[in-house]
């Protein structure tokens, strides 16, 4: 801490940052202009599944400053198919996914052409002289028909559309015996349909890129510069020392920047062509149109119990749409999901099915919680439908179930260790937030009385894994990176300190925390702290953003360089003061010779003794800087329980939340102003997935939710007022004792707000009702249910 003060870590600072980004002191890729920048523009397939029979490009090269067009088969020779970086099984399919088609379009919106022009409108303009010649063919849609033999198929050189099939189960691995087994008084099947959603970050994708004289700059809104970097050099062949990757203010990822995409290639395919550089960005429909999409999965979960409540079996079978290609990190996002299906609770048997299937879709990835929002989901629901089938409360259920705090840590059937949680803490502060009693009262109340309008308690006990990841696990996935992160630390000659971080900020906050985190640490003013990231020349070193791991991974790779820097200034603070290094100790910002607390040295004087270097010890380097490379031994597990009450109205179908409370444990809290601001977003796109959000396709393949105008995102107005608290169980794998808690919200929230309209519909037989939860599909559900009347 800084000497005088009180610590800066667990300080609600407001962020540091903001006052640039909300006053239009941004630099967004789009906002960059090179001298002699040219535009790019992309011809997108209005097909979901199409031959190109051929395509013709000269009169729009005859276009007014059009400067180049090309097609898929112009480049074909050189052009490269995109990366998937996490090939889950050996025997994965894996068809080539050139970023411009060049024999057949597989989604609607696939990349088939492009124009470079002098200017944006030029090149758009252009588009409409392009000729393309499309065979319409089959287009496979439908998730669970198309995973049966007989299928058309969306790569028929493939002859299958299942990518593949991976499996756990406990009995195998040794962690649990096998679900046969499993002893099974009461049985609860449930299938639940996660729908499609789209990430719908605020900033657009965008991308520029600069050939330069043999070395190529690329600026990109992206949650992944260094990983991007590597991939440009492999799928390129231009060396990657010579390759120079920027992720500019990027704004909002939520998962949907990650990812090596079509466009990045291809506006480097053209710059390289015309020897120039060529901006792209894309428009809000193209966005929604061949941006990554998330979720997509169909779940049947089977619990086994005994009757006095014991859950003693889990059984789940996934079916999870690819889209019509592989994604960088896709075909893990499922098997992310297979460690958190038992969640908080302790069962004796575990199985757990996974099959990827093609379709003619957009590809679907990582999207906000990335597998864990899934399976936290699927368990959430059914331990709701086993509490009714067992006539329990379902807290009741639930803390009959959970792992207790003084069994940690704890070794789950999935083979994960828990590391720290009280779920009982949590809870009880939910519970008297929420007012849990009196609002089954009020319910008691409706139901007795048959008011039209129903309340509806929902309950969401969660864990997740978070700090993604181990190198060692992720190895053992097949996953093709590592888990690390890395720090620098810079102490300037005047005691100002630049840090440079591995981890790429997208709205986290990673200015202000990591500030706060280094003023504790070298007792420097929190002023005083630059945080630089997200430029490869600049931070040469790093795995990105993504995972809920830039504090638990990047955080802790900060404070070891912290930590190093400050061993090297205590030797030359006991040269100053004339003792020993190992008398000194590291307190109020200072280090003070034990005995003589007025005997005091701060890092910033050993900086400036370093820079003179007038006066330093034999064989002492004349410097502080330190760098450090965290990996993580294992993930960190947060933890938490969101209670929902909603109002349902069973003559119209309308949707109310009345009352939301979230009591979140993240382990140490760095900034509580950030937890809660990430709570907040992360329970907003919790909620718009189950009442809001859904990606539509037509029976052709077309998207039919390709603006803002047809795919609904809840406005401020939409939300409810969300009551936040946080209880704190210490992470022991890492010094700070911090977990993640950025998609916390995002997990937690969706199977709350399901849970609390079902309970509202139980009265009338309702035991489910699709996500989005629209007022239309809530009042089929009662109609269903209750013979067409209310």
């Amino acid at each position: 801490m800084t000497a005088g003060t009180e610590p800066e870590v667990g300080n609600a600072r407001k962020r540091k940052e903001d006052a640039r980004l909300i006053t239009g002191r941004t630099r967004w890729t789009d906002n960059i202009t090179l001298p002699g920048m040219l535009h790019l523009a992309i011809l997108r397939s209005p097909h979901a599944h199409a031959r190109i029979v051929g395509v013709d490009v000269s009169a729009a090269l005859r276009e007014p400053n059009v400067v180049a067009a090309f097609s898929g088969a112009d480049v074909a020779d050189v052009q490269g198919s995109l990366p998937c970086a996490w090939p889950v099984t050996e025997d994965i399919v894996h068809p080539v996914r050139p970023p411009l088609a060049v024999d057949a379009v597989r989604h609607h919106g696939e990349a088939v052409a492009v124009i470079v022009a002098r200017d944006r409108n030029s090149a758009v303009d252009a588009l409409d002289a392009i000729e393309v010649t499309y065979e319409p063919l089959p287009a496979v849609l439908d998730l669970a028909a198309a995973a049966e033999d007989g299928a058309d198929l969306v790569h028929p050189d493939k002859g299958t559309n299942r990518s593949y099939t991976w499996i756990f189960d406990s009995a195998d691995a040794g962690t649990g015996g096998s679900v046969a087994d499993a002893e099974a008084e009461v049985t609860v099947h449930r299938r639940y349909v996660q729908q499609r959603l789209i990430p719908a970050f605020m900033e657009p994708r965008s991308v520029v890129v600069d050939p330069g004289a043999g070395e190529y700059t690329i600026w990109s809104a992206t949650q992944i510069p260094h990983i991007l970097r590597v991939f440009y050099a492999l799928l390129t062949g231009v060396p990657e020392h010579k390759i120079r990757v920027i992720a500019p203010d990027v704004g909002g990822g939520f998962g949907g920047k990650l990812q090596v995409t079509p466009e990045e290639m291809i506006a480097f395919l053209a710059a390289r062509r015309v020897g120039k550089p060529v901006k792209y960005t894309e428009t809000r429909g193209d966005s929604m149109l061949s941006a990554h999409h998330g979720r997509d999965q169909i779940q049947d979960i089977t619990l086994t119990a005994k009757r006095d409540g014991t859950l003693t079996g889990i059984h789940v079978k996934l079916l999870a749409n690819m889209g019509a290609y592989l994604g960088l990190v896709g075909p893990g996002v499922p098997i992310l999901g297979a460690f958190m299906f038992n969640s908080i609770y302790k069962v004796r048997a575990y199985r757990f099915e996974c099959v990827g299937v093609f379709t003619n879709t957009t590809i679907t990835d990582a999207y906000r919680g990335a597998g864990r929002p899934e399976a936290t989901y699927a368990i959430e629901r059914a331990m709701d439908e086993l509490a009714v089938e067992l006539g329990m409360d379902p807290i009741e259920l639930r803390r009959h179930n959970w792992i207790k705090a003084e069994e940690f840590p704890y070794t789950t059937v999935a083979g994960l260790v828990y590391d720290s949680g009280d779920y009982d803490k949590a809870t009880d502060k939910a519970l008297e937030l929420f007012d849990y009693a009196g609002l089954r009262a009020e319910q008691r109340r409706r139901r007795d009385s048959r008011d039209p309008v129903q309340l509806g308690i929902g309950v969401s006990t969660y864990t997740e894994m978070c700090g993604l990841a181990p190198s060692r696990i992720l190895g053992a996935l097949r996953y093709a990176a590592g888990g690390w992160e890395s720090a620098s630390v810079r102490v300037l000659p005047t005691g100002k300190v630049e840090v440079v971080t591995g981890t790429s900020p997208h709205g986290q906050g990673h200015v202000t925390a990591w500030s706060q985190i280094v003023a504790d640490e070298l007792g420097v003013a929190f002023e005083d702290v630059e945080v630089l990231h997200g430029d490869t020349r600049t931070s040469h070193k790093g795995l990105d953003t993504y995972g809920s791991r830039s504090l638990a991974v990047g955080g802790v790779a900060l404070v070891e360089a912290c930590r190093k820097v400050r061993d090297k200034a205590r030797v030359v603070a006991a040269h100053m003061l004339e003792c020993s290094p190992d008398d000194l100790e590291f307190t109020g910002g200072a280090f003070r010779v034990r005995g003589t607390p007025d005997a005091t040295k701060t890092v910033a004087d050993a900086a400036f003794a370093v820079f003179a270097a007038h006066d330093l010890p034999d064989g002492v380097e004349a410097t502080l800087d330190a760098d450090a490379t965290f990996d993580p031994q294992t993930f960190s597990f947060p933890h938490g329980t969101h209670l929902c009450a909603t109002l349902v109205d069973t003559r119209t179908g309308q949707v109310t939340i009345d009352r939301y409370v979230a009591v979140d444990d993240v382990g140490k809290v760095v900034n509580p102003l950030i937890v809660e601001g990430q709570v907040h977003g992360g329970v907003a796109q919790g909620i718009a997935q189950a009442l809001y959000e859904e990606a539509v396709y037509d029976t052709s393949g077309t998207l039919l939710t390709g603006s803002f105008v047809e795919y609904t995102i809840p406005s401020a107005a939409d939300l409810p007022t969300i009551v936040t608290a946080r209880t704190e169980t210490p992470a022991t794998s890492n010094p700070l004792g911090v977990k993640g808690v950025g998609e916390a919200g995002a997990i937690a929230a969706t199977p709350a707000v399901v849970n609390a309209i079902v309970d509202a519909l139980r009265p009338f037989g309702v035991d489910d009702v699709p996500m989005p939860c629209t007022p239309e599909r809530v009042w089929r559900a009662v109609r269903s249910q209750s013979g067409g009347a209310a």
